[in-house]
């Protein structure tokens, strides 16, 4: 409750009249952990980090579904699949600011910093990161690249030990932004390592201005982008959790785009003259994840009675008011190697039953199930959601408490595996099956914290990496859909939903997309009078 009456305690964040002359607001549902991307893995963070302050060496284009240069050029791969040459773009700027004037371009030097800072343990700021980095220890990059070098300036080389399809893909995702190794150079002599999560430096679109944690985060234009300078002169994220005073704001021209709208509001705005939806397949799954690490939930036989006891249909209908597609398992449907032919979990409380007590558990057991305070794209209405669950299970005897936990304390929690039962979703970042294979469900994920199931199977493992080894299209596709019966035989997750990504705007917007993946470009919104 303290949360969601936040938005009331501030002045309003600037003026409609300013917002149509310069100011781009954005009303979202919640803060970022930090802003140095690489530590964490929430899209909350990747939103107002990478893409906003930062570039990488290349960007996945949803519509095509292929790589487009950004930092790079151009890029070579060997025919053997090991050795992947970049000519980097010249003339690109990091941004200057109060704390950090640069003397140089972007070069290779910010590249070879950005990855041996993850890859190196020997590294002077590879121990910054407290809490590891999510993202590369489960991609296993460590274990995959042999070597980063940089024959020159402006050419960078990755050398891998063996191939792997999807390292191209994985470019392109957050973690992988590119830091300016001046910042860092000047930030580690000052002894002040730590202001890199607090005062970032960047390439990208928007400059960093300041931060108040769960009241806003403001952004100004970079005028040296080498894209070009964004539209507006000034970016504003309102952080506003409750999704009913986001719309509010965005009536009152507060903000001109509120992210995490619920389905009915989505619904609403065709009614309004000053609104309009923008809407996009989502490449996303809403899941409760299972601590299989936690008894009686390593039993494979319980995690079966969960998903066959919740009634998902009227879930959805309820918490989604019918803008999501069911899920069977962790993929979107529209994955290219999406089982279709496998019909997942129905709704079976007398099975539920037998099978608890083919467990040993013909009484029951207690538990608990976590969630966030406040809604979101892959989780609208939190509470309502909870409940429901909550009722379903003690229908057949599993009695879960429910714990509402803040999104930044919930997210550090979880990746430390405390949680039994949590509410979770999952976005991809390139388009590639494996984004959410690895993340969520290789050995390696459960060391990083991405893996919510804390399941670790040999057998799974082989199926990820080998999948990931092989170029041939078809031969991936098969290993993946042996995966996905893994898994939904092992109900690691409770599938809940594939949403629609959806964002409302005013009318004066232009030039705002929704991406499939979750990802923000403000870099090309323009305000109309």
């Amino acid at each position: 409750m303290r949360l969601a009456l936040l938005p009331f305690l501030f002045a309003p964040l600037f003026s409609p009249l300013l917002a149509q002359a310069a100011t781009l607001g954005v009303c979202t549902e919640a803060s970022p952990e930090g802003f140095d991307v690489v530590q964490y893995n929430s899209l909350t963070t990747t939103n107002a980090s990478a893409d906003t302050l930062m570039n990488r060496l290349v960007d996945f284009d949803a519509d095509s579904g292929r790589l487009l240069p950004s930092l790079a050029q151009s890029w070579t791969v060997s025919a053997d699949g090991l050795t992947y040459d970049f000519q980097l773009r010249a003339g690109v700027k990091f941004h200057q600011t109060s704390y950090f004037t640069p003397s140089r371009e972007l070069n290779a030097e910010d590249v070879l910093f950005s990855f041996q800072r993850m890859l190196d343990p020997a590294h002077p700021w590879h121990k910054v990161a407290q809490s590891g980095y999510p993202h590369a220890q489960s991609m296993q990059w460590p274990s995959l690249i042999q070597a980063v070098e940089a024959p020159s300036p402006h050419n960078l080389r990755f050398t891998l030990k063996h191939p792997e399809a999807t390292f191209l893909a994985t470019l392109s995702m957050g973690f992988a932004s590119i830091y300016s190794a001046e910042y860092a150079a000047q930030l580690l002599k000052a002894g002040t390592p730590e202001r890199l999560n607090a005062q970032p430096i960047g390439s990208g679109p928007f400059i960093f201005k300041s931060f108040r944690k769960d009241a806003v985060v403001r952004y100004a234009a970079n005028p040296d982008y080498f894209a070009g300078k964004p539209a507006v002169d000034e970016l504003v994220f309102a952080i506003t959790p409750d999704a009913n005073v986001r719309l509010q704001k965005l009536r009152r021209g507060e903000c001109q785009i509120t992210l995490s709208p619920k389905p009915l509001d989505v619904q609403a705005a065709a009614q309004d003259s000053q609104l309009k939806a923008v809407q996009n397949a989502a490449f996303m799954t809403a899941f409760v994840a299972l601590n299989s690490q936690h008894p009686p939930l390593d039993k494979p036989e319980v995690r079966q009675a969960i998903n066959l006891a919740f009634d998902k249909a009227s879930y959805l209908n309820a918490v989604f008011a019918g803008s999501a597609q069911a899920a069977s398992g962790p993929y979107p449907p529209n994955t290219w190697s999406y089982a279709a032919e496998l019909p997942g979990y129905a709704h079976d409380p007398v099975q539920a039953r037998a099978l608890l007590a083919k467990a040993g558990l013909k009484d029951g057991f207690k538990t608990t199930l976590w969630t966030r305070p406040s809604g979101s794209l892959l989780n609208p209405n939190p509470s309502l959601g909870a409940q429901l669950l909550q009722a379903d299970l003690a229908k057949v005897g599993i009695q879960a408490e429910i714990r509402v936990i803040e999104w930044g304390e919930l997210i550090r929690r979880a990746k430390a595996g405390e949680h039994d039962l949590l509410f979770m979703g999952w976005a991809g970042d390139n388009g590639d099956p494996d984004n959410f294979l690895t993340p969520q469900f290789s050995c390696a994920a459960v060391q990083s914290g991405t893996n919510f199931a804390r399941y670790c199977a040999q057998d799974l493992d082989r199926l990820i990496a080998a999948g990931k080894a092989s170029s041939d299209l078809s031969e991936r596709t098969r290993l993946y859909k042996e995966a996905q019966q893994m898994i939904q035989q092992q109900a690691l997750w409770l599938p809940l939903a594939h949403p629609t990504a959806a964002a409302l705007v005013r009318q004066d917007v232009e030039g705002y997309r929704v991406s499939p993946f979750g990802r923000q470009d403000f870099s090309k919104v323009r305000l109309h009078p």
